[in-house]
């Protein structure tokens, strides 16, 4: 009898064996290609040799030291690394373990610098419908998702949702993109005037909305304008790029695509690339010269904050992401953008097909013409993860992409080390996998 809390307590997935390059292989022997990264995480694959040897070094010199009495080379040298390379304005690092306590750790720290500044009526989180932000309960509070959400609610702070900037299903006939985008965004604008402006404290978005509603980019303009309205009424605009980031959409941090920088900034997953549990949060001088000329002290922390090993492995993953590895994302992801839309745009049930670099969704509809969704009750994408990976193929799915309850959609995050003969056989096992699951519809 097995003593491990599953994910699912119906369901036995194998045992994991070893990984080498795109590929992880089961205790069986048999080989799956992980074109979803896990969740958007292994963006080196599976044997990154400088990566293991980062961490052997450190493990050898010192594996942990608490950061109530040290700091650490890898730690500084990390920090370092990340604000050299950052969006303009950001200063400061905090270290943690994932990304749920990246996003914790920065409305603690919104909320702290409101404090030190004395605008003590400043605790409203704005966020959007749709997103995701981390399962801890401030994070889950702050997401909009429905689903995930509900058995929660009653020991959820309250929060406050827009609209996402989602164009396949809410731009209107006859409106352009870019109006589309100023349209939504200047939902902010009304919130805050609804709520207060002296109340609000802080604007949490993803630039491109990961796992709930499967990699959907802003359209151009929005986030400028999502920007503009932050900076007239005083409020922080931390943005989670926690799946997103790290070089997944084709540069090192999705919001340089948006032409943006925001007052903090959330990252995990490709920052170890999982060779080591590790996140970030990156907040601007500003924020911290308000905590250093105030109290001293961030009232937040958690026993791995600046990890030693954790560092050191995130220390060489940004090292090789750096070097020019992020350079493949865009091109490789053109490719594996084109044979997706020449293999599946004209699919009967394949209704919009998006993202950006190495980060792709497919949303699955029984009716192209209206864009209607599967009934909820069929659990769409779950069965063609079922199916992908029968076949040897591990895509990320999810329901509830529309509300949180209809929708389906699936997602692509391969490593940034695909090959062509990788991305062909992506298609060719989802395309098995669309015929098992869809054509049965």
């Amino acid at each position: 009898m097995p003593h491990i809390f599953p994910r699912h307590t119906h369901v036995q997935p194998p045992v994991i064996h070893s990984g080498q390059g795109c590929y992880l292989f089961d205790k069986s022997g048999k080989k799956y290609l992980d074109a979803c990264g896990g969740a958007a995480v292994s963006c080196l694959g599976h044997s990154d040799e400088d990566v293991k040897q980062a961490i052997k070094q450190q493990v050898d010199q010192v594996a942990y030291a608490h950061t109530g009495f040290f700091t650490s080379e890898p730690a500084e040298q990390l920090a370092d690394k990340l604000i050299a390379h950052a969006p303009e304005g950001l200063e400061r690092v905090y270290l943690v373990s994932g990304g749920s306590e990246a996003v914790e750790s920065a409305l603690k720290l919104a909320r702290q610098y409101y404090l030190e500044k004395g605008e003590v009526q400043r605790h409203n989180i704005i966020a959007r419908r749709q997103s995701y932000h981390g399962n801890t309960l401030g994070a889950l509070a702050t997401g909009g998702n429905e689903w995930r959400r509900k058995q929660f609610a009653p020991m959820l702070i309250k929060t406050h949702h827009i609209a996402p900037c989602y164009a396949y299903r809410d731009q209107l006939e006859g409106e352009s993109l870019f109006d589309y985008g100023q349209r939504v965004a200047n939902e902010l604008e009304s919130k805050i005037l609804h709520l207060g402006p002296e109340t609000v404290m802080a604007f949490v978005a993803e630039p491109v909305v990961g796992a709930t509603s499967g990699a959907v980019p802003a359209v151009e303009g929005y986030f400028k304008r999502i920007r503009e309205i932050c900076d007239h009424y005083g409020i922080l605009l931390i943005l989670d790029e926690v799946m997103c980031g790290m070089g997944r959409t084709g540069t090192l941090f999705a919001c340089e695509q948006d032409g943006v920088a925001p007052d903090i900034l959330c990252i995990a997953k490709g920052l170890g690339a999982g060779y080591q549990p590790i996140g970030a949060m990156l907040c601007s001088s500003e924020i911290y010269r308000a905590i250093e000329e105030g109290s001293g002290f961030f009232q937040h922390g958690h026993t791995y904050i600046g990890h030693p090993t954790a560092a050191a492995a995130a220390l060489a993953v940004l090292t090789k992401l750096t070097d020019g590895l992020v350079d493949r994302v865009l091109p490789m992801g053109k490719k594996l953008e084109a044979a997706l839309r020449n293999s599946f745009s004209d699919h009967e049930y394949i209704g919009d097909i998006r993202g950006r670099g190495l980060f792709w969704g497919i949303e699955m509809v029984q009716d192209k013409a209206n864009k209607q969704p599967f009934a909820s009750a069929r659990s769409l994408a779950g069965k063609i993860k079922k199916a992908a990976f029968k076949a040897g193929l591990m895509c990320y799915p999810m329901s509830g992409t529309i509300d949180g309850l209809n929708g389906d959609h699936i997602l692509l995050a391969p490593p940034f080390i695909i090959e062509d003969e990788h991305i062909n056989e992506i298609v060719e096992i989802l395309d098995v996998a669309f015929k098992e699951v869809l054509n049965d519809s």
